[in-house]
């Protein structure tokens, strides 16, 4: 399996800082969500000479929900992934925007699933997965509309694309729905990359109810190869929790 940071690991650094941390600490990509605030022709220069890039990015609207959008977020798809081409990332994030409270749930559903098969070529061609993101209404994203697992794997189902999968977030879904062990390997033909952080607190691994050996090796059990992302914060100095993570977790994992 792949390691990858967030941007923000680093408090006040810029994109160069965290790819240098990335490469010290034998790490694989970065996780940059605001592509459009970047000079993408110098940053994919800087990630050639460093040896890691940005392994993952948001597109720039979500609100796959309301119908009356469709046409602000499939051109935020095509601009996202003309960055993609520039910065060589591969994944594209997503979230799917609030629940509309006068349109029924299915409808918005539907819309949902409608407008991420006009997206799927999209993505097909240029040879880039968008990962919808469930997120937990309890604590960080009140009114998200797309908050379970097993929900977003049925309107994967339906999109029925290589290119649109899920990006499963162990943090969110242990709030959510928790059975994470269960879920995450469950449904891991449908999972393109993790997030992970301990809850309560969203920290670092180890810092809360999580056991983190454990889930990691179940997924790594599936085959999977893919991107693990430290999407969380830290309660000491990044670097001594990320050498921690590697030592009292990863090593575990990978042995």
């Amino acid at each position: 399996m792949k390691y990858s940071l967030c941007i923000g690991a680093y408090e006040g650094k810029d994109v160069i800082y965290h790819l240098e941390k990335i490469k010290s600490h034998g790490f694989h990509g970065l996780e940059y969500y605001n592509w459009w605030d970047l000079d993408l022709h110098d940053i994919a220069r800087e990630q050639e000479r460093i040896g890691v890039g940005i392994s993952a990015t948001c597109t720039s609207f979500f609100n796959l929900v309301d119908s009356g959008q469709r046409e602000r977020y499939v051109q935020g798809i095509k601009d996202t992934i003309v960055a993609c081409s520039i910065l060589g990332a591969k994944s594209i994030i997503t979230q799917t925007g609030n629940v509309i409270e006068d349109i029924p749930r299915d409808k918005q559903r539907e819309t949902m699933i409608e407008t991420l098969k006009i997206c799927a070529p999209l993505c097909e061609e240029a040879g880039v997965t968008l990962e919808i993101e469930p997120m937990n209404g309890l604590v960080d994203h009140r009114g998200h509309f797309l908050q379970y697992s097993d929900e977003a794997v049925s309107i994967l189902e339906q999109v029925n694309s290589p290119n649109v999968k899920l990006v499963f977030d162990v943090y969110h879904q242990q709030i959510t729905e928790g059975n994470v062990i269960r879920n995450a390997t469950g449904f891991s033909d449908y999972i393109n990359h993790y997030h992970i952080a301990d809850n309560p607190g969203r920290q670092q691994p180890g810092t809360g109810e999580l056991n983190y050996v454990n889930i990691l090796k179940a997924i790594k059990d599936t085959g999977y190869t893919g991107f693990i992302g430290l999407e969380c914060g830290y309660t000491i100095d990044p670097d001594e929790a990320i050498d921690h993570f590697k030592q009292s977790i990863v090593s575990r994992v990978e042995c």
